[in-house]
């Protein structure tokens, strides 16, 4: 055979991991057909549940993985495979005699895999590949095979120290942002009208403060109120340094998850602060994590984590497992963290259910820098699941997640925040709220001061005529003092730029009157807001 030959291999099953299990059940033959692929005893008609469980834990080491570049970003979320059954026998070698890829065939709207010889090849030559393709590194080679060659790297320091300052550049040249000029406080007329330039409608609905007006020419504004990500702030801090905008330079280090991360190892403990579950960046801190994953399997502790992409929202393509072979091959789609998920959760009872996970999103509203000014919105909303909580069934969204408002057909539970206190103590009568609260807040003052610790691009950019709005993300887990008394603490999520204020908006009809008059008019009388720094 010579090494110009290409051939073609069928796909056996496309999926995405949400609803692997579900196919499972209800496409005829499917599990038949995975069954006999992987070795797994199935000879019924019927589908069993510890079948499907043995097909899910094994699938693993047969996935392959491709994404769309274009699209929603529902449209990219990672697609799963397995190749027919010559495909899933291609044996893996460190000296592969022959190299595979996904081709999407747009034409037809259908993949393959494309499979070569990488050099000429007599009859009867075994056809191999190299299942860790391009990567020369050898203990990243030996994590990656460990599905197919179990083996241990206990020997791996799991310590995760804050990057270096060539981590934070090398994501500053990435994103193409370009650092303003120092420039001197605007100065403005106490009675100043501002014009707003914005592309959210929510602002443009609900900004009814008498001091902004809108305007439809960005060379016009006084404030710039923008959906996408501003770049170019060296331009606007040397041509127009008046004018204010809605983000701060380098802000990204607090709303993507690996940065997020990082900028938290500078509070408390070595391997980052209590109110942040243990997480480690699956590209950078690989070994890292496997070793720490086997030393806790080791130890008999709970080995449940969560693998998130970096940069989506709505918990898109995100999964929990105490699945080892899962986490690693995930690490071959988009660029993840893995974080530990939260076991043991403060829950809610809800009467029509039972006792559910929640969490809570509270709006903060950071005015400055240097010195740093930062308030929460003074009401907070709440997201529940819709299933009583357990450690299994991990697949099941509506047990194991609480955003619901994106997913058609799925009942929203809402509870405004006044009346979630209540519930919350009569639940809970040893734990006020208002305690909570404190607790809260304080994790929020100390993740912006970590954030704002260093210059950019290692920090939030001081940028004077910058404001920003975040929602964070958190949950309340338990926790126990020295002492043996059982503890609420926080667990912060995430952080979100730009968050959708729909229910703020519509239940709270000053909202935008209030996060305005905070960040442009520094005036807070009469504004729902609490000053925390």
């Amino acid at each position: 055979m010579f090494s110009g030959s290409i051939f073609l291999i069928d796909h056996a099953w496309t999926y995405h991991v949400e609803h692997a299990r579900q196919q499972l059940l209800q496409v005829p033959g499917l599990l038949h057909r995975m069954a006999n692929l992987m070795g797994v005893d199935f000879h019924g008609e019927v589908p069993d549940e510890g079948s499907i469980e043995q097909v899910l834990q094994e699938m693993w080491k047969y996935n392959q993985t491709y994404q769309l570049s274009q699209g929603t970003a529902e449209e990219k979320v990672p697609v799963w495979y397995i190749m027919d059954e010559f495909g899933s026998r291609i044996q893996h070698s460190d000296e592969p005699t022959f190299a595979t890829a996904p081709l999407f065939y747009m034409s037809q709207q259908i993949a393959y895999t494309v499979l070569w010889p990488l050099r000429d090849l007599e009859t009867g030559d075994e056809v191999t590949r190299d299942y860790a393709y391009g990567e020369t590194d050898c203990l990243i080679r030996k994590c990656m095979l460990l599905p197919w060659a179990p083996a241990e790297v206990l020997d791996v320091n799991y310590s995760t120290p804050e990057p270096s300052e060539d981590h934070y550049q090398a994501i500053l040249n990435e994103n193409k942002e370009k650092l303003p000029v120092a420039i001197s406080p605007p100065v403005y007329d106490k009675n100043k009208i501002f014009k707003v330039y914005t592309d959210i409608q929510q602002v443009l609905n609900n900004l009814k403060h008498p001091r902004f007006v809108f305007t439809d020419d960005e060379r016009d504004a006084d404030i710039l109120y923008n959906f996408s990500h501003f770049k170019d702030y060296r331009s606007l801090s040397e041509e127009r340094p008046h004018v204010m905008l809605n983000q701060f330079p380098c802000e990204n280090l607090l709303t993507v998850k690996d940065c997020l991360a990082s900028i938290s190892r500078r509070v408390g403990r070595p391997d980052g602060p209590r109110w942040l579950p243990r997480t480690f960046n699956l590209h950078t801190e690989f070994p890292q994590f496997i070793s720490y994953f086997q030393q806790r399997e080791r130890r008999g502790e709970d080995n449940h984590w969560i693998c998130k992409p970096w940069n989506l929202a709505r918990s898109l393509d995100t999964h929990i497992t105490n699945n080892l072979n899962n986490i690693i091959r995930h690490r071959e789609s988009s660029p993840k963290v893995v974080s530990k998920y939260i076991e043991n959760p403060v829950l809610f009872q809800r009467e029509d259910v039972g006792m559910v996970k929640f969490d809570i999103r509270y709006v903060v509203l950071l005015r400055s820098v240097n010195p740093l000014k930062l308030y929460v919105y003074d009401v907070f909303w709440l997201r529940f699941s819709n299933r009583a909580f357990s450690l299994d069934e991990l697949d099941d969204y509506e047990k194991h997640f609480t955003v619901m408002n994106y997913a058609p057909g799925v009942t929203l539970k809402q509870v405004h925040c006044d009346e979630f206190i209540l519930l919350f103590e009569k639940q809970y009568p040893e734990y006020s709220w208002t305690t909570v609260q404190v607790d809260i807040f304080k994790v929020f003052a100390e993740l912006f001061q970590a954030a704002s610790a260093k210059p950019a691009p290692f920090g939030i950019c001081d940028y004077t005529s910058s404001r920003a709005v975040y929602a964070i993300d958190l949950m309340l887990k338990w926790d126990t003092t020295r002492d043996g008394k059982s503890i609420m603490l926080p667990q912060i999520l995430e952080v979100n730029f730009n968050p959708d204020c729909d229910r703020a908006c519509k239940y709270h009809p000053t909202f935008f009157n209030d996060v305005f008059s905070t960040l442009f008019l520094d005036e807070t009388d009469n504004c729902q807001v609490t000053c925390i720094v």
